[in-house]
């Protein structure tokens, strides 16, 4: 009999976990989005392993560094920690192809809409990809989910894309919402 596998709730970061007001690398800067903890310990208890997967350009166009980013991260998973809340992992992809300096001026299949950070964690906990669901703001996070394999995707309603053209299964406007509507059709 084959080990069952585990299933994920990938969630971006910026505009899912916390307000998207730009680049943001400093805990000052970062706001939680209302419920989002309510939302991961629903989720949790639903059986989802929570995962982050973020884009952060910021590193790649030189406005903080890898160390900076870090440092926000760890405080950010302690925040999490103190609502008894577990982040399996944080996936990042620092680069950007046009805008990127030095190293980080290149195509990375990390970078979203690529699938690489999802296959990653796939590998890295065992997920069934056809039982998982990601949360994004952008087109490019539901993309990300496409080609990555996973079965559900949802948009939270950001200031950039189209709704009515993304390829989400449903378009909420929170994260809130997201795990209230999962957790809706898991018991319908």
């Amino acid at each position: 009999m084959s080990e069952s596998k585990n299933r994920a709730l990938f969630l971006d970061r910026d505009g899912v976990i916390n307000i998207d007001s730009g680049y943001i690398w400093r805990p000052e800067d970062f706001l939680f989005n209302d419920g989002v903890f309510e939302a991961c310990r629903a989720a949790r208890e639903m059986g989802y392993l929570l995962v982050v997967v973020t884009n952060q350009a910021g590193i790649g166009r030189g406005l903080y560094s890898e160390k900076d980013f870090h440092a926000l991260t760890d405080w950010m998973l302690a925040q999490f920690r103190a609502e008894e809340i577990e982040i399996e992992r944080v996936y990042f992809s620092p680069t950007h192809p046009e805008e990127g300096i030095g190293i980080y001026r290149r195509e990375s299949p990390d970078r979203k809409p690529g699938p690489g950070m999802l296959l990653k964690a796939r590998d890295a906990f065992n997920i069934d990809m056809s039982r998982s669901v990601i949360v994004g703001d952008r087109e490019t996070d539901i993309q990300a989910g496409i080609n990555g394999g996973v079965a559900t995707r949802i948009l939270v309603e950001g200031e950039e894309d189209d709704p009515a053209s993304s390829q989400a299964d449903v378009v909420v406007g929170s994260l809130a919402e997201a795990v209230a509507w999962l957790s809706e059709r898991e018991n319908a």
